[in-house]
C-alpha cells in the first residue's frame, strides 16, 4: 500500500511533469476510480493547468488554475507514470492526463481501489475525511496533547489518521523501534521525554524513506524494516537482518497488535508492566 513516503515521491514526480502544463485531454480507461463523474472532471481539467501540488498524509492534491482541487488517493496499489505513445502506457493505467507538450501522465492502479475526485480545497477534504495534521508537521506537544491522556495502546493510536495523517503499519513499527517504545505501551504512560523521542523518530523514519524514494532495501542497516521484509540487503549473505541492529544476538519478534502484524525488539522495546 502506498504510504506517506511513496505518495510524497509521487507528488514530486507530478510536480516535475504536470506543473503549468496545459491539459489537452482527460482520458478515462476505467471509471471505477472516479468519485466525481467523468464529464465534470473533463470540464474541470481540459484547458486548465495545475498550478501546485500538495500532500496530506497519504493523499495527493493537484491545485488547478480555476481554484478547484483534484484529490488523488492511491488505495492499495496506486502509482503514477508518464509516457508519450499509447503502446508505452503503463499496465493498469486507469486514467491519463494528456499534456500540451505531448506527455501523458498515468494514474495506475491494478486493484482499482484508488480514487480521483474534485474537492473544494485541501482543508475541506481534511475536514470531511476527519484527518489530523500531516505526520511531517506534527510537534511533540501535539502528540502529547492528543495522546497523553489516552489509555489504548500506542500503536493503534498512531495508526489513527484522525490523530496524525500518514503513518502506516510498517512506519509505526519503525518509529516505535527507533524511539525504543513497545507497541503495546498505553499512551498515557509515555513521558514527555518519550513523546519527544517519538516525534524525533517520526521525522527520522519519514525523511529517510522520502530521501530513498521509498526504496526500502536502500534504508540504513539500523532500520527494523529489513527484518520485516526478511531480505538481506542490509547484511548481504547473512541472516543478521533478522536480529536487532543494536543487539546482534537478539531476534526481532513478530506478533499482532490491534490485528496488525507487528515487529519489535524485545530488548530495545521492553514489554509494559501489567496495569
Amino acid at each position: 500500500m502506498p504510504e506517506l513516503p511513496e505518495v510524497e515521491t509521487y507528488r514530486r514526480f507530478l510536480d516535475d511533469v504536470l506543473l503549468q502544463q496545459p491539459i489537452t485531454a482527460f482520458e478515462v480507461k476505467d471509471a471505477k476510480v472516479l468519485v466525481t463523474d467523468e464529464d465534470t472532471l473533463r470540464k474541470a481539467l481540459v484547458g486548465h493547468r495545475i498550478t501546485a501540488t500538495r500532500r496530506l498524509g497519504k493523499n495527493c492534491f493537484l491545485e488547478l488554475d480555476s481554484g478547484q482541487v483534484l484529490a488523488l488517493h492511491f488505495g492499495m496499489t496506486g502509482d503514477v507514470g508518464a509516457y508519450r505513445d499509447e503502446p508505452d502506457a503503463p499496465r493498469f493505467t486507469r486514467v491519463a492526463f494528456h499534456l500540451a507538450d505531448g506527455l501523458r501522465v498515468a494514474f495506475v492502479d491494478p486493484r482499482k481501489f484508488g480514487r480521483i475526485r474534485l474537492v473544494e480545497s485541501v482543508a475541506a477534504y481534511q475536514k470531511a475525511k476527519k484527518l489530523g495534521p500531516d505526520a511531517l508537521d506534527v510537534t511533540p506537544e501535539h502528540l502529547q496533547a492528543v495522546l497523553g491522556t489516552k489509555k489504548p495502546m500506542i500503536k493503534p493510536l498512531l495508526l489513527d489518521q484522525g490523530i496524525t495523517a500518514g503513518l502506516g503499519n510498517w512506519i509505526v513499527d519503525e518509529v516505535l523501534f527507533q524511539a525504543k517504545i513497545h507497541p503495546e505501551r498505553r499512551a498515557h504512560t509515555l513521558s514527555t521525554k518519550e513523546f519527544k523521542a517519538l516525534h524525533e523518530a517520526i521525522q527520522l523514519v519519514l525523511t529517510t524513506a522520502i530521501q530513498h524514494e521509498a526504496t526500502y532495501r536502500h534504508f540504513p542497516a539500523s532500520f527494523l524494516i529489513h527484518a520485516r521484509e526478511w531480505d538481506d540487503s542490509a547484511t548481504p549473505g547473512t541472516d543478521a537482518h533478522t536480529f536487532c541492529p543494536r543487539h546482534p544476538k537478539i531476534l526481532i519478534e513478530k506478533g499482532y497488535v490491534g490485528g496488525r502484524a507487528t515487529y519489535h525488539c524485545p530488548k530495545c522495546q521492553p514489554a509494559p508492566s501489567q496495569e
